[in-house]
């Protein structure tokens, strides 16, 4: 994980949690911007092995935070700070950045299917990967190189969605089908950013989705991964939601 240089005048810590085939680097513009304007700021690395293990290790990396928390969640990451905020005692207030805010009980893939601007399920592609003992394994999902940059990173240029692609980090399949618990927008104040252009999550939930949470909306034109190509945008909605939970 990055940190940034702790300043207790500067309010709450962001912790960013990024979301499924990326890593916390996909935060690196919006980590440069929060630190040049004093914002202590820490990404945490996503296991991406399902919505329970995920929220367990950034509920445990946020309670390790002093002080209060703005958990800021891109797509995947999205629900898993919907779940790991009630399992700690110091996040104050949610950002969701091209992010799920599902309800009890929903799924991803629920949601997903329910998405007419998306088209991640035809991009995805399956593999195995080992679990427990005695030759067992799971499927886990990457985005096919050859529609990545069409389904999840248009507004970035052919070569930067190519790196993107070779290095994305594959997401455990049952994350899609693992129901969420009490989610945390219920009790929190929430804003969310939403790209008009996204064909990965899909705009048209993510808005219904930030509606349902009552979040304070921007929407932006862009792909899923705005905050890489769009990260003064989503640095300027997490510094509206700094001043909105001091």
């Amino acid at each position: 994980m990055t940190q940034s240089t702790p300043d207790s005048a500067a309010g709450p810590t962001v912790v960013l949690i990024h979301g499924a085939f990326a890593d916390s680097s996909s935060w690196n513009g919006v980590v440069e911007r929060l630190q040049d304007a004093g914002v202590p700021v820490q990404a945490v690395s996503n296991p991406l092995r399902g919505i329970a293990h995920d929220s367990a290790y950034a509920a445990s990396a946020i309670q390790q935070i002093p002080g209060p928390v703005l958990a800021v969640g891109h797509s995947y990451g999205g629900a898993v700070i919907t779940n790991a905020s009630p399992q700690t005692d110091n996040v104050v207030g949610l950002v969701f950045v091209a992010a799920f805010a599902p309800d009890e009980g929903e799924t991803l893939e629920g949601i997903e299917n329910g998405s007419t601007d998306s088209v991640l399920n035809t991009a995805l592609i399956p593999t195995q990967y080992p679990v427990g003992q005695d030759s067992e394994t799971a499927v886990e999902l990457t985005v096919d190189p050859a529609k990545f940059h069409d389904a999840f990173a248009s507004d970035v240029s052919v070569k930067e969605a190519a790196v993107m692609a070779a290095t994305q980090r594959p997401v455990a399949a049952a994350a899609f089908g693992e129901p969420t618990g009490t989610p945390a927008w219920k009790t929190l104040p929430s804003w969310a950013v939403v790209p008009t252009g996204d064909k990965a999550a899909g705009s048209d939930v993510l808005r219904s989705m930030a509606q349902r949470a009552q979040a304070a909306i921007t929407e932006t034109e862009g792909s899923h991964v705005i905050m890489v190509s769009q990260p003064q945008i989503v640095t300027d909605v997490i510094l509206q939601a700094l001043e909105g939970v001091r």
